[in-house]
């Protein structure tokens, strides 16, 4: 029990965290609010909605956005309340007094484990009937002013027993170019379908109308069948107009949409709820899958349009050896080849348009079934992810040591970014049936715990994890990129240099040079096989490289200007990069092995050895300045003491 003793330490920093959770919560709350506001501001403007439905909206809309909110408001919180622990050196006497950072972490720990409890609570009884409501006003919203709505390049059905479509609109003036009108009165093949360069809709005064007026068009009216009789030549009215106005009943007030109309909301829903339509979705969906099947397998027997005597003369011929089918059409006169080409086509066609039908139906099934089960996975990841996002705001927190709003915020948006990526990546395809259910929505979770456990980690043991010197010099090694030198003249010099003795140095070195350049060709590709699996050390440019660095740092003691500048033309040595990629032999096999980074290692290895050859021609042209300049240097002593 001691274990879980409320110590002050907890108290301070539980207080800490909770003052900053309110304020960045609410601040999340509002972004994430305006963010979804700005989708749907335009289906807002120009309605005349009254304050009780606006209020309703950002009501439902608020408490719809609580759970993506919370997660964004830990990991803010968090990394905040330990940057200024960490700013003002409290995180450091904390750790001086022998406390860890785990148990620094613990009353946090067990406030975000409530958190993320209460987030499952309110996704699954709360959150689904903000879902609904939403909804619901969305598309009653939607259906208050057509007029404002009718997109343009499509179809729009807001109307009932009207499809209209628009070519372009005129969102200033309201007016409608291109307009193609389709009036159902009873089915599709008693339609009336008027066409007209332009027109305009309005609602009239009390919103129980709405006018159509249109100009410059055609009227094309399909007279009844059923009045005439005659279902086999239907005759049309057609009118041409200037202008013509149309009149529908239309309810313009705000009513809202029947729920029923959303049973298929996924998001609208509690678990036990999913459980249920996922049972009752696959029951109905296997049923139409084998009543396909049955007329499948009664279509291989149909034989209304085949004689007997045909089927049975058909049976024999095509068990018969010598049987060809392109020479008894040949046989046929052009007429009924055409015939027989055209009745095959057709029923080809309707083969594919009935197989189209019934995959539409099912895919219908299989998306709405991929969205039940989504919305139950995501109702676990999302509550969840604020337990991630401590473990990866805290410990940053504690290694960055930096309060405030400024870098913490930076840092948090990276994150939440990331994972907004990967979630909605995921859950698009897992949406579209091209992943998994459980590894779409699994990827962003996946991706973060490690992250979390890393850094968690690296902060525990002190580690730097944000040693930009150490990643810019892997980045220069993997690369090739140099590094030059940089000698000035120093204001106080203990010891000269001894001019002499690094002549004679580099006349050695310079030497040395030429006798590796005869032994080693470095112009040609060096040996797969010695590169990734017969290693051998270099040690010759080893001990060259020292003795030349050995040169350089006595030199460097010089007050002689050219020297140092011939000093600074000194390239920097990378000693072992031309032999071979790493430095374990495990890792070179592997390397080789696979062919991809075997082909990156090897040509990175071969420009090292082009470019140690350029390096070692550098130097020997460096040494011969350098020794003349010495050589003149040692004149003019010898002159000015005469």
């Amino acid at each position: 029990m001691v274990m879980f003793r409320i110590k002050k330490l907890d108290i301070f920093i539980a207080r800490q965290f909770a003052l900053l959770f309110v304020g960045t919560f609410f601040i999340c709350q509002f972004v994430l609010m305006m963010q979804f506001l700005w989708m749907y501001i335009d289906k807002l403007i120009g309605k005349g909605l009254s304050m009780e439905i606006m209020a309703q909206f950002f009501w439902y809309m608020g408490l719809m956005l609580v759970p993506q909110a919370l997660p964004l408001a830990i990991l803010l919180s968090s990394l905040i309340t330990f940057g200024n622990l960490g700013e003002s050196s409290e995180l450091t006497a904390i750790k001086a007094s022998g406390t860890s950072l785990m148990q620094a972490f613990r009353s946090l720990i067990l406030i975000s484990t409530f958190i993320c409890f209460g987030s499952f609570y309110f996704q699954n009884n709360i959150g689904p009937e903000a879902n609904m409501k939403i909804a619901q006003l969305l598309i009653s919203i939607k259906q208050k002013s057509p007029e404002v709505e009718i997109p343009e390049g499509i179809f729009y059905d807001g109307i009932s027993g009207t499809n209209i479509y628009v070519q372009k609109k005129d969102v200033n003036t309201g007016k409608l170019y291109g307009v193609m009108v389709y009036k159902m009165s009873d089915s599709y093949e008693d339609a009336t379908i008027i066409l007209a360069d332009s027109g305009m809709l309005q609602s009239t005064a009390e919103k129980k109308h709405l006018i159509m007026t249109l100009w410059s068009g055609e009227w094309f009216e399909n007279m009844q069948a059923s009045e005439l009789g005659n279902t086999a030549s239907v005759p049309y009215r057609r009118e041409s107009f200037i202008t013509k106005q149309i009149v529908d009943n239309f309810d313009g007030d705000f009513n809202l949409t029947d729920a029923t109309s959303l049973s298929n909301n996924a998001r609208a829903k509690s678990l036990t709820q999913i459980r249920q339509d996922i049972d009752s979705l696959n029951h109905e969906y296997d049923s139409i899958g084998r009543a396909y099947y049955q007329d499948a397998k009664l279509s291989l027997y149909r034989t209304d349009s085949i004689s007997k005597t045909d089927s049975v003369r058909a049976v024999r011929m095509a068990g018969a050896q010598t049987f060809n089918y392109d020479s008894l059409f040949n046989k046929l006169s052009m007429d009924k080849r055409q015939e027989t080409v055209n009745q095959a086509l057709a029923q080809v066609q309707a083969a594919v348009k009935d197989l189209e039908y019934k995959s539409m139906i099912t895919d219908d099934g299989d998306y709405i079934i991929r969205q039940h089960q989504i919305e139950t996975i995501n109702k676990f990841t999302v509550a969840l992810s604020c337990l991630i996002f401590f473990f990866i705001g805290a410990p940053l927190g504690a290694i960055i040591r930096k309060g405030g709003l400024g870098v913490p915020v930076i840092i948090s948006v990276l994150v939440f970014i990331v994972y907004y990526i990967l979630d909605n990546s995921g859950y698009r395809m897992a949406r579209g049936g091209m992943w998994a259910v459980w590894f779409g929505k699994g990827l962003a979770p996946g991706v973060l715990i490690p992250i979390a456990i890393f850094v968690t980690y690296k902060a525990n043991n002190d580690s730097v994890v944000f040693n930009f010197d150490l990643y810019r010099d892997l980045f220069r090694q993997m690369f090739g990129l140099r590094v030059k030198r940089h000698f000035f003249g120093k204001e106080v010099i203990i010891n000269d240099p001894i001019y002499p003795e690094d002549a004679v140095r580099l006349q050695q070195i310079t030497q040395k040079i030429r006798i590796y350049s005869k032994e080693h060709n470095l112009k040609t590709a060096p040996n797969v096989i010695k590169v990734f699996f017969k290693y051998r050390s270099d040690h010759e440019i080893e001990r060259i490289n020292q003795l030349l660095e050995t040169v350089i740092e006595d030199l460097s003691n010089t007050k002689d200007k050219q020297i140092l500048k011939d000093l600074n033309s000194y390239p920097v040595l990378a000693v072992k990069a031309h032999t071979r990629p790493f430095e374990r032999k495990w890792m070179n096999v592997i390397g080789g092995v696979f062919l991809p980074t075997g082909i990156f290692f090897y040509l990175r290895m071969w420009r090292f050895r082009l470019r140690l050859l350029r390096d070692l021609r550098i130097i020997m042209q460096t040494n011969s300045e350098i020794i003349n300049r010495i050589q003149e240097i040692s004149d003019q002593t010898v002159t000015q003491k005469q």
